[in-house]
């Protein structure tokens, strides 16, 4: 995969170039005071917000394996408040790092190696899962693997440890049920970004909505070509499918894809999160979901809203599916009940 920058070159002598630049420094300082008055406003509405049990296996489709609504016991802090009362410089710098964030599409940074560098790794597949906790502190999770060796998040780490209430919302897109755009409607509505993790399948069939997702300052992740068992596929094959899946996503939309990929059904292995960090990606599992994708059975609205009621924290990294009723008419609810609760919608950019 090769990087899509956009460049501009200016060929008509130096006066042009200076002409260019004094507008382009001009600019640089009024966007530089606007946006600097408008995250001194943003953190001083959100610096406020941050102020065992039995436990509950979930499978890898957000499925329990037990009949208990528990989790492990999580820990509570919060900030420490200033007594001056004075805003610190790096937390305002801080604010405008992730107002400009949610609208950067990264470049997808292609580092693969040959084929017999991936041979010694462990292809043992596994099923992500996790364990709830209903004290809102952070999901336990599968640690077969250390991920974050492999750049794969299931949670945002750095927000949980300081209790941040900070929300990461994705959407799992196999197929279109005809829900995705009344979602995104709610999303602008709620002026709340998340991340849509397609198949190439999916884009090809939906090329109106895929585009509609990056115009409206969303990012589109690479859920493979064909919805694969990644640890049953050969090197090549894997790689067919997860740069294909983003080649085709330029080719028919015009946009770059953003780097990160879900491995569909959460199969991994450490040699697939080897392959996909080299090809370029961050692999998003996550710390809430549950039975959503089957449209012949539906949780129904009031468990979605209910769901999130009970399992919200810090750093969470949320699964949900597209094709879902549910989520539908839940969505609008989910996202003012968290609001209330303080909560603010990033972007996956956001994950360091």
């Amino acid at each position: 995969m090769g990087n899509y920058n956009v460049g501009n070159e200016t060929k008509n002598g130096s006066r042009c170039v200076c002409k260019w630049k004094g507008v382009v420094c001009l600019a640089g300082i009024l966007i530089s005071l606007v946006v600097g008055s408008f995250c001194v406003v943003t953190y001083g509405a959100s610096a406020g917000e941050a102020d065992g049990s039995e436990s509950e296996q979930v499978d890898t489709s957000g499925n329990p394996t037990s009949d208990v609504e528990d989790g492990l016991t999580g820990t509570t802090g919060g900030y420490a408040e200033q007594e001056d009362g004075d805003l610190p410089i790096h937390s305002m710098f801080d604010q405008c790092r992730k107002v400009f964030c949610r609208y950067q599409t990264y470049p997808i940074e292609n580092h693969l190696k040959e084929k017999e560098a991936y041979q010694s790794l462990d292809n043992t597949k596994l099923s992500w899962w996790f364990r709830r906790d209903m004290n809102h502190g952070p999901s336990g999770c599968d640690d077969t693997i250390d991920i974050s060796e492999y750049d794969a998040y299931y949670l945002d780490q750095n927000a949980s440890k300081k209790n941040e209430k900070v929300v990461y919302l994705t959407f799992d897109c196999g197929y279109e049920n005809g829900y995705t755009e009344q979602m995104l409607d709610i999303l602008k509505k709620e002026d709340v970004p998340a991340c849509f993790f397609v198949t190439q399948t999916y884009i090809r069939d939906n090329v109106a909505i895929a585009k509609r997702m990056k115009e409206e300052g969303h990012q589109v992740g690479n859920h493979t070509i064909y919805h694969i068992c990644m640890p049953d596929k050969s090197y090549e094959e894997i790689v067919q499918e997860v740069n294909g899946c983003a080649d085709y996503m330029k080719e028919a939309t015009g946009y770059a894809m953003d780097p990160y990929l879900r491995p569909p059904c959460g199969e991994y292995s450490a040699r697939t999160l080897a392959i996909t960090q080299d090809l370029g990606f961050k692999t998003i599992f996550w710390s809430m979901a549950y039975m959503d994708f089957d449209v012949n059975n539906q949780p129904g609205v009031d468990f979605v809203i209910d769901h999130f009621n009970k399992y919200h924290h810090s750093g969470a990294i949320i699964l949900m599916h597209n094709v879902s009723s549910s989520n539908a008419g839940a969505l609008e609810k989910v996202i003012a009940n968290l609001k209330a609760e303080g909560y603010r919608f990033a972007s996956l950019n956001e994950l360091q």
